[in-house]
Formats: structure tokens, sequence, C-alpha cells
């Protein structure tokens, strides 16, 4: 059992790098984010990553042609998602930005982010085929939390740092968005 939560807790860190660096660009862009926010980002991006390994457990298990298709759709999706984001947070650093408080994700622009940078998650399936759906549901659980955490300590360093980088902090989260992207990209098509 300990080498299953390990595991666990391994492909957790390994999956929230993602979500840790768009929580590190949303701390940027809102230093002043209250409690409330932080945990609804969050919660958002571990829902997410404990979400996707379920749905690529599934998948394997009652659809397995259909992933193949999906592997090769993946890196493109997130590749445009992050661009398209992380152009618009550019522009508007550059634009000036306005109100910060303003300036923060909506629902809508969140869901996309957490879709975005779990969507790898769902290659978790495969990793995870052999198990069976309580431990699969486990191991999602615990990716689940440990994306949690790691998001929570990315706003935290970003509330730090956006304190120090005023009023360059949505470019700078746009660049990283845009760098997750290519990085996602890369990584799924070579």
């Amino acid at each position: 059992m300990g080498g299953f939560i390990l595991n666990s807790i391994l492909l957790g860190l390994a999956l929230a790098m993602d979500a840790f660096s768009v929580s590190l660009a949303s701390g940027l862009k809102e230093p002043d984010m209250r409690p409330g926010r932080m945990f609804s980002i969050c919660g958002v991006f571990a829902g997410f990553q404990f979400l996707m390994p379920v749905i690529g457990w599934l998948v394997v298990h009652t659809a397995a042609e259909a992933f193949p298709l999906l592997e090769k759709i993946v890196p493109w999706a997130a590749l445009a998602v992050l661009l398209f984001l992380g152009i618009k947070m550019i522009i508007e650093g550059l634009k000036g930005g306005g109100d910060e408080k303003s300036a923060g994700m909506d629902l809508k622009t969140l869901l996309l982010m957490g879709v975005a940078t779990s969507i790898d998650a769902l290659s978790v399936g495969l990793a995870i085929t052999d198990y069976g759906a309580g431990d699969a549901l486990l191991s999602a659980l615990i990716i689940g939390a440990v994306t949690l955490i790691v998001c929570l300590l990315g706003i935290f360093s970003g509330k730090k740092l956006g304190m120090l980088l005023a009023g360059k902090a949505s470019m700078l989260g746009g660049i990283i968005l845009i760098a997750i992207g290519i990085e996602i990209f890369v990584k799924g098509v070579f």
C-alpha cells in the first residue's frame, strides 16, 4: 500500500506542475487575492486533476480504441487554449490592465485553464489501468489533494512576487501560460 500511495503522490506532483505555474501567474496578477478566491482557483485545478485520471481510466476500460485519437488532440487543444489566454494576458498588461481586481480570472477562463492544465492527466488512465475502480479512485483523490497543496503554494509564491513586480505581473503571467502551452505541445507531439 505504501508504494501505491507514494506513486500516486509522485503522479500528483508531476501532473500539478502546469497548474502550479498557472497558480503562480494568478498570484502574480492578483497579489491581494483573498483566501476564498485562492481556494476556489486551487479547487478547480485540483478537481480537474482528480477528474481527468478517472475519465482516462474509464476510457481505457470502456472505449480503448478512442484513446489514441484523444491522445493526438490533447497537445493541440492545450496549446490553443493556453496561447489564447497567455496572449490575452500580455495584451492586458501592455494596455495597463486597468483595475487589478477586475483583471482576475472569471469562471469561464478558470475552467478553460483547469481543462488545459489537466488534460494531460487523461493519460494517467493508462498508467492506472491495472488498478481496480476503488484504487483508481483513491489514486485520483491523492492526485487532486497534491494538486490543491501545490497550487496553494503557487498562489502564495505569486502573491509575494506580485508585490515586487506590480505592473508587469499580467505580462509575466501571460508568458508563463504560453510557455506551459508550448511545453505541453512539445511533450505531446514529439
